[in-house]
Parts: structure tokens; sequence; C-alpha cells
């Protein structure tokens, strides 16, 4: 019995060293291709930023002009507002 439970552990050992070589082998196998995947992913991503920049330029000078309609109009009341002051400054 001595003799044939050590033998019994290294067989289980030797056993437990294969399916770990053949895991990490497998393991590497799925990260190359993963690697493979971000890698296209990140080509894609680079080639839409091109598009994400000129929209982003379309909305500045859509903002810009807002601005400047906002203000032309702020101006315009302001002066009506003004005026109608006046008047009242003047009738009294």
């Amino acid at each position: 019995m001595n003799e044939v439970l050590p033998i019994i552990l290294y067989i289980l050992g030797s056993i437990l060293l294969v399916v770990l070589i053949i895991l990490g082998i497998k393991l590497i196998i799925v990260l190359d291709k993963v690697n493979g995947i971000v890698d296209n992913i990140s080509s894609k991503v680079e080639s839409l930023n091109g598009v994400f920049a000129m929209i982003e330029s379309t909305t500045d000078k859509l903002s810009v002009i807002s601005n400047r309609l906002t203000g032309g109009v702020m101006d315009l009341i302001k002066k009506v507002f003004k005026r109608k002051k006046e008047e009242e400054y003047e009738d009294e």
C-alpha cells in the first residue's frame, strides 16, 4: 500500500500537468483571437473619427449661428423696450 499511493499521486499529477498545459495553449489561442477582434474594432472606430469630427464642426457652426441670432433678437427687444421707456419719460 505504501508503494501504490505515490504512484497514483504521480500519475494524477502528470495528468493534471498535461491538462493545465492544454488549457494554457487554448487560452493563448483565445487571447490571440480576442486581440485580432480588438484591433479590428479599433480600426473601425478610427475610421469613424472623421465623421464625428465633421458632425462636431457642423454643430459648432450651428451653435455660433444660433447664438448670433439670439443676440440679434435680444438687441432688437432691448431697443423696443428702451424706446417705450423713453417715450414714457417724455410724456411725464
